[in-house]
């Protein structure tokens, strides 16, 4: 059995690819939209991609079912129970599929969505124990799939949880313990609230460490999975949705259109954003008027789907060279409307300066100097609740970076406003954003939250 996991790290996320070498047939399991690399693996290893397995309708970013059925015409498998605008084959719980002697079957596990299912995977059809099973965004390893997301339309997030509690009692727990678990996202996923930086696991560690795995009951469960869950990025009910639906495939090899200076200010007049994707620190040394900070360094998409909406054309201004990486990183969301590049984006800054904006980064320092000096500083803090409840600078309103556009009115444009997150790069986001949005004077954190705790701690 050829077996590969796949890790994007900047969504989280991971993907599978399963073959038999002695017939030469594969599956990919949640695949990503930019489907090269699925690909060209499985023609180096002489497999032919057959199914594309999704575990469910993803949120958190456009699934590449579509792409790739159209590159290897393979069939499009999704759980009996669901619904889409495409054709797709339904597998019913129990149901089994041999690629040859590695053989898949198929369990339905809803309660992340009502359509969840499992892949439990034999290296050998008559194994008793199986190599691993593929769990979507059922079981993650330290967590289990928020049962809360736009996703599951239809359904309270209290009836989804007791479904996915029946799911994992009924239908992985009693798989043997040394079968491994390989989940549809890590550490650092708004899918959960506890996610493991750990790749896979086993049955059997899962049931001794796993936090929801432990709980006593269904209804200690319940609230365990129902509580503390980070704000869902703005983008997860548009991706959850077009997952659904039969929409326009991404073409990773094309380049956006480059754009004159006078091009890209034509449409941002015209209602355009702006996305830099250069770091915060060289953003902050110079930067065109209106641009939006979202650092490709960093989790990129997330943060665009977070603030950007998805009907809006976008421009790019990048480090030349990466227009291409950042029109995918976009399209892994579903985020197709990006209608070119700023071309010779250094000449065109210092051939018109009259239109370069300077960011305002405070050290920590400074900060607790300007704070005392200015009393009608509002501060706002831009991380999640949980990393809030650890403890906050005094004074500062939470708006996760995630709920920022759509709670601006709780913030004064015209006062003076420093923003902070855990360590620069949300706060940069979130900064350049304010500034986008009219705001007349706004400064963010150098090394955020840490460092202001380790200034105040030598104080």
């Amino acid at each position: 059995m050829k077996f590969i996991q796949y890790y994007l790290d900047c969504l989280s996320h991971a993907s599978y690819l399963i073959g038999d070498e002695t017939t030469g047939r594969a599956a990919v399991v949640d695949p990503q939209r930019d489907v090269s690399a699925y690909v060209a693996d499985a023609a180096e290893m002489g497999l032919e991609i057959e199914l594309v397995i999704e575990t469910h309708f993803h949120a958190d970013f456009l699934s590449g079912h579509l792409e790739l059925a159209k590159e290897t015409g393979a069939k499009i498998v999704y759980s009996s129970v669901a619904e889409a605008e495409f054709d797709f084959m339904g597998v019913g719980d129990g149901q089994r599929y041999s690629l040859g002697d590695v053989t898949l079957e198929f369990r339905h596990t809803p309660g992340h969505t009502p359509e969840s299912l499992s892949v439990v995977v034999y290296e050998h059809a008559d194994d008793k124990v199986p190599y691993g099973v593929l769990t979507g965004d059922a079981l993650f390893i330290g967590d289990v799939g928020r049962p809360d997301l736009l996703a599951s339309i239809g359904f309270t997030r209290e009836e989804l949880a007791d479904k996915l509690y029946d799911s994992l009692h009924q239908k992985l727990m009693t798989l043997p313990d040394d079968t491994r678990v390989y989940p549809a996202h890590g550490a650092g996923s708004a899918c959960g609230k506890n996610l493991s930086t750990e790749r896979w696991s086993t049955i059997g560690d899962q049931k001794a460490t796993n936090y929801a795995l432990l709980a006593p009951d269904k209804p200690t469960f319940r609230k365990l999975v129902t509580e503390g869950q980070p704000p869902a990025p703005g983008y997860f009910a548009y991706d959850a949705i077009l997952n659904r639906k039969a929409h326009g495939l991404l073409d990773e090899k094309k380049r956006p259109e480059p754009m004159t200076y006078e091009q890209v200010r034509t449409a941002i007049d015209a209602g355009a954003l702006l996305v830099d994707g250069r770091s915060p620190e060289e953003f902050a040394h110079g930067h065109l008027r209106q641009a939006i900070n979202i650092g490709l360094a960093g989790r990129y998409a997330e943060f665009a789907g977070s603030i950007l909406p998805p009907d809006a054309d976008i421009v790019l201004f990048t480090e030349p060279g990466q227009e291409v990486e950042g029109k995918n990183r976009l399209g892994r969301i579903g985020f197709d409307r990006v209608i070119g590049f700023l071309a010779s984006p250094f000449k065109s800054m210092y051939e018109h300066q009259e239109d370069v904006r300077f960011a305002s980064r405070l050290t920590a320092k400074a900060f607790t100097e300007r704070v005392s000096e200015m009393p009608a500083m509002q501060i706002v803090d831009v991380r999640n609740p949980g990393e809030v409840e650890a403890g906050a600078i005094p004074g500062s309103v939470n708006i996760p970076v995630s709920q920022l556009t759509s709670r601006l009115d709780e913030l004064d444009p015209a006062r003076p406003t420093v923003v902070y997150c855990a360590g620069g790069y949300r706060s940069s986001v979130a900064a350049s954003v304010l500034r986008q949005r009219g705001f007349r004077d706004v400064s963010d954190i150098l090394g955020g939250y840490e460092a202001w705790t380790q200034t105040v701690q030598k104080a």
